[in-house]
């Protein structure tokens, strides 16, 4: 049998049904590939002691015959999750020391599944960031390092502690969130598979905010079928989270297992050819195109023409929601509290030193783009272009079933590289967004090695709430890939 932390989370569940290994054994060893790749800095909070209770009373349920979906796996958890008892910092200052007495609904749909969490996961500061290296608890280092170059690459964001634990072995499966692509742009970075719900598929009730009108929680894994297994785990209606949708959760893995997409029409936007995509994703996705078609789907040109004004709408809807969001934090009710003459300086005081530099740029923009006169003129027009982006997918989803584009306009790159060019930065998220905006489920599947030796992924982009038809795709495109390379040394 092949070592324990290189079993998928569906390798994983069956040999612990077949009594191969115990939920203690499988939680221990994962736990060492914590100590043994601790220089990744891929976790702020390292829950060892509460991983094995929590793997003893697994172990005692599945002698009972209770066993659930995910039983005895170990996860991890984007420290962006309010988890009761174990410290949730969202990578921030001013967080620091907050420990929630509460769980938020999906880490508590997940014990409920009878998943064990290994610790809480590195994260740009308040999910804000493409590169992992806003965070106050340090940067995170990808496991993949390029062909003859020992410099350490970004794992990208904000999910890359998430990302960076699954690809180094250290958990086969972890939680994120997705405002702009945090879930997709460092699965491609990492070479794993990362899934973005339906707005709405998973409640956010208990994960801190940053944009609400975008953030989705979503998994991490090796493969599809896990993607599929920890999402079904993970979703559901949530009365606590208004924008909770009231739909029943389909069997997800089970579509996953199903990659027959014969005679499925696949999109491929013309207005995703954006400058500054480098040769080798462009050639990936014209290789994704005919592994499909190969497959048996329809390949077909579709258009979504406002797709250009997603990303500078996208930095006027979530630094405005972040800078109403982030108003909570003033030193009274959470963390981080900094003294001063008198209230409004140790507001001042708090803010100014609990923040990065990165999550202050955004609160200013937001501040700004809220601000009286010139509301209408940014905050109104972005929301009116964001229903211009939605309706050109919905219009695109009169032709097709899925939408195939790539991931990022890169592979990873050097850790402190484009950090003094933001904008060079926010264009990591550039073919994300629109999905994003349109509150559509996207999967990025690993689909090859550029000449760097470094993943690229294909992204697939599904109807809303139709993550069942996505994940046949994406199946579809894994077993055409067969992808199984791996960062060397992990």
């Amino acid at each position: 049998m092949a070592a324990l932390t290189d079993l998928t989370v569906a390798e994983l569940a069956a040999t612990m049904a077949r009594k191969e290994a115990s939920a203690v054994e499988v939680a221990d060893a994962h736990l060492g590939k914590l100590d043994e790749h601790r220089a990744l800095n891929a976790f702020i909070t390292e829950t060892p002691d509460k991983a094995r209770d929590m793997a003893v009373a697994s172990d005692a349920r599945r002698a009972r015959g209770e066993a659930g979906l995910l039983e005895g796996v170990p996860l991890a958890v984007k420290d962006l999750f309010c988890t009761e008892g174990v410290p949730t910092t969202a990578a921030s200052h001013i967080l620091e020391g907050f420990v929630p007495p509460y769980e938020s609904t999906v880490t508590a749909n997940l014990w409920r599944a009878g998943a064990v969490m290994v610790g809480k996961t590195n994260l740009d500061e308040f999910a804000m960031g493409s590169s992992n290296m806003t965070s106050y608890f340090g940067g995170v280092e990808n496991p993949w390092k390029r062909r003859g170059d020992n410099r350490k690459l970004v794992p990208g964001g904000s999910s890359g502690g998430s990302a960076a634990a699954v690809a180094a072995r250290m958990v086969p499966g972890s939680t994120g969130t997705d405002t702009g692509g945090s879930i997709r742009q460092p699965a491609s970075f990492c070479g794993i598979v990362g899934l973005k719900p339906t707005y709405g598929r998973c409640s956010r009730w208990g994960v801190v905010a940053f944009a609400s009108s975008l953030d989705q929680p979503g998994p991490f894994a090796r493969t599809v079928e896990d993607a599929a297994l920890i999402l079904q785990a993970m979703a559901g209606h949530d009365p606590r989270d208004s924008t909770s949708a009231p739909l029943p959760v389909p069997d997800f893995a089970a579509a996953a297992r199903n990659p027959g997409i014969k005679g499925l029409k696949v999109g491929i936007p013309k207005e995703y050819r954006v400058e500054g995509t480098s040769a080798e994703i462009a050639a990936l996705w014209d290789k994704g195109v005919e592994m499909l078609k190969a497959a048996g789907a329809q390949p077909l040109e579709v258009s979504l023409p406002h797709t250009r004004y997603a990303l500078p709408a996208y930095y006027i809807v979530a630094p405005a929601e972040c800078s109403s969001n982030l108003a909570r934090y003033d030193g009274v009710r959470y963390g981080l509290r900094v003294p001063g003459k008198d209230l409004i300086e140790m507001y001042q005081n708090t803010r100014a030193a609990g923040f990065g530099k990165e999550v202050r740029r955004r609160v200013m923009i937001g501040t700004y783009v809220l601000s009286a006169g010139y509301y209408d003129a940014y905050y109104k027009k972005a929301q009116q272009v964001r229903a211009l982006i939605a309706r050109d997918f919905k219009q695109a989803f009169e032709k097709c079933d899925v939408l195939l584009t790539p991931t990022a306009p890169t592979a990873a790159f050097p850790a402190g590289e484009k950090m003094d060019d933001p904008v060079t930065m926010y264009l990591n998220d550039a073919f994300t967004i629109p999905a994003s905006m349109a509150g559509l489920p996207g999967i990025s599947v690993p689909v090859g090695l550029d000449k760097d030796g470094l993943p690229l992924g294909l992204q697939i982009i599904g109807r809303s709430f139709d993550e069942e038809t996505m994940l046949r795709a994406a199946a579809a495109l894994e077993k055409a890939a067969a992808f199984d390379a791996r960062p060397a040394g992990y």
